[in-house]
């Protein structure tokens, strides 16, 4: 396997990884914001519109996140452009190299 596709395999588990990373720490991160709201229902000081505060509270942790993954994926989508940019400048390069070749064999067999 050519180094620029284990590259971008690699690129590709990196970036799942980091997803699913967010995603998790996101979800402990929602689990212990929604803890003080519980206790506050259970104790009786937060009778009315309970969900509607957990809500609130709870909407800035999943902006962070959501984030956090779109970062992730725009990073993993410009490392891809560079590896695709750096597979087409060699293709590139061995064309102009394989033309080159032919172009001094034609020069080199008309001078015959």
């Amino acid at each position: 396997m050519a180094l620029l596709s284990r590259l971008e395999m690699l690129k590709d588990m990196v970036q799942e990884a980091i997803d699913k990373g967010a995603t998790s720490v996101e979800e402990v991160h929602k689990a212990i914001a929604r803890i003080p709201f519980e206790v506050a229902a259970r104790s009786g000081l937060l009778e009315d519109d309970l969900q509607k505060k957990q809500d609130l509270a709870l909407q800035p942790i999943g902006y962070v996140y959501d984030k956090i993954r779109e970062i992730n994926r725009l990073i993993g989508d410009m490392a891809s452009d560079v590896f695709e940019a750096i597979e087409d400048a060699k293709h590139v390069d061995n064309v102009i190299k394989e033309k080159g070749l032919d172009a001094k064999r034609e020069e080199v067999d008309g001078s015959r």
